[in-house]
């Protein structure tokens, strides 16, 4: 279980004064699943919850969804919600979760898969274009995908799900490296990793958020530069 801060809530310490206020003690929210569902009645209930906090992101946005909200839409009680989740970012926790499990899934599927082994800077640009468009189909498959994204990267108590994810992916992208020779620090390579991860995702939330432009195009373009970063990368 891990409770985070989400901010610090104000009170007027009298209601005809406006400038002597007193600051609360930050409001402390829990983020995780209250339990994992065992019989199968319990596990649709839970992925209905899931399913339709997705589907509402999409049509809500992220500050509009609640708790309420999927209840209403799911068709369940809020006791039956509250046995699993006990607010709305619970919720978007396991959203999460499940994104950034299905992302690293096609990260670690590409290195495995060689996709770091290329002989040319073509080669290195189209083996990475391949996985940033395989992130990118599998982010725009998901339910909620672009809100899911903002909520991971905008809230404070989400952001850590986030940060696991790229950080795991970093040192296997260092390693990798090191693995095939590159000259750099393993440290300089996580740090480089950690870069480049981040570049990919504004590329991904560019295609996500602006379908009209050239989807490909952004692809290539972040991939010319991510394979130029590495190339020029030093000690």
């Amino acid at each position: 279980m891990s409770t985070a801060s989400v901010g610090n809530a104000e009170e007027m310490s009298s209601p005809k004064k406006t400038t002597s206020r007193k600051v609360a003690e930050p409001m402390q929210v829990e983020t995780a699943t209250k339990q994992q569902p065992q019989q199968a009645r319990a596990q649709d209930t839970f992925e209905l919850i899931l399913d339709t906090a997705g589907r509402l992101l999409d049509e809500v946005g992220l500050e509009r969804l609640s708790t309420n909200l999927v209840c209403r839409r799911a068709g369940i009680s809020p006791p039956a919600l509250y046995r699993y989740f006990p607010n709305k970012y619970a919720i978007l926790r396991e959203l999460g979760d499940r994104l950034m499990a299905l992302q690293d899934q096609a990260v670690l599927e590409w290195i495995d898969g060689g996709g770091l082994e290329t002989t040319s800077f073509e080669e290195e640009v189209a083996s990475n274009v391949r996985l940033q468009e395989r992130v990118n189909d599998i982010t725009r498959q998901f339910p909620g995908n672009i809100f899911v994204l903002r909520a991971l990267r905008a809230i404070p108590i989400l952001r850590e799900v986030r940060l696991a994810s790229s950080d795991m992916v970093a040192e296997r992208i260092a390693d990798a490296m090191k693995a095939r020779g590159h000259p750099a620090s393993r440290e300089r390579l996580i740090a480089s990793a950690r870069l480049t991860t981040e570049l990919a995702y504004s590329a991904m939330e560019m295609v996500l958020e602006e379908p009209q432009r050239d989807a490909h195009q952004i692809c290539t373009d972040v991939s010319k530069m991510i394979a130029n970063h590495y190339r020029q990368l030093k000690d």
